[in-house]
């Protein structure tokens, strides 16, 4: 029994930047095991530092942000409908990803976002929002302290995280909180490490159950291929 679950998307196993992401960020979210940082020159701290944030989640973008299972289903309900989700949809383009800042963070986002991606993630999350169980009072407040706008706190009430639907920025986080100039020195080091693994455009064509553990790391429970 996982303590969250999430449907995100991740590399395939085979593709370069899933072995880069995985050193990078110092956790293999397909194998659910530590990774070993790479050495690179110029960077502004160590990289255990610039990673500590989003380590544990692992090298991906969130399509269904983390949730808490609801006590009226199982896991295995959750698998089986995901599968069957997935099996009714077709496969859409996310394009070529490149290196950029969000507010304190480096991350890799769509250079030019398809619009059919957004429609299905949007569609994605209604779909499997019965199996998240209702935030507490707690957790809503929260989330509500990071500065949401009006409509991001509508949508955090909707459907249990601010930033779906109209408010969705797919992206790959690749540090934690950063300084002006520390983003710059992070940044000048990734685009040369990334250059090689992001020559062509990705595709969403599959389904990436992950768990968390008891650790607080995510791991992939499936790949679920979409055959629509």
């Amino acid at each position: 029994m996982y303590q969250r679950y999430a449907v995100y998307f991740t590399p395939p196993r085979d593709h370069s930047l899933a072995a880069f992401g995985a050193g990078w960020l110092g956790w293999d979210i397909v194998a659910g095991e530590p990774v070993r940082h790479p050495r690179l020159d110029g960077l502004p701290l160590p990289v255990e530092e610039i990673t500590a944030t989003p380590r544990r989640y692992g090298l991906h973008g969130t399509l269904k942000a983390p949730f808490v299972l609801n006590p009226d289903f199982s896991a295995t309900e959750l698998v089986e409908t995901v599968r069957g989700y997935a099996g009714q949809q077709e496969p859409v383009e996310i394009g070529l990803l490149e290196l950029d800042s969000i507010k304190q963070f480096v991350a890799l986002r769509p250079v030019d976002p398809d619009p059919a991606f957004g429609a299905l993630v949007a569609d994605l999350v209604m779909a499997l929002d019965r199996f998240r169980a209702p935030m507490g009072p707690q957790e809503l407040q929260r989330r509500r302290g990071a500065n949401l706008s009006p409509r991001q706190d509508e949508l955090l009430r909707l459907w249990g995280y601010p930033y779906v639907l109209d408010e969705f920025r797919f992206h790959v986080t690749l540090s934690g909180s950063l300084s002006d100039n520390q983003q710059a020195q992070t940044r000048d080091v990734l685009e040369e490490a990334l250059e090689p693994h992001l020559r062509r455009p990705f595709m969403l064509n599959e389904l990436c159950l992950c768990g968390q553990l008891e650790n607080g790391c995510f791991k992939l429970i499936e790949r679920v291929p979409l055959r629509g």
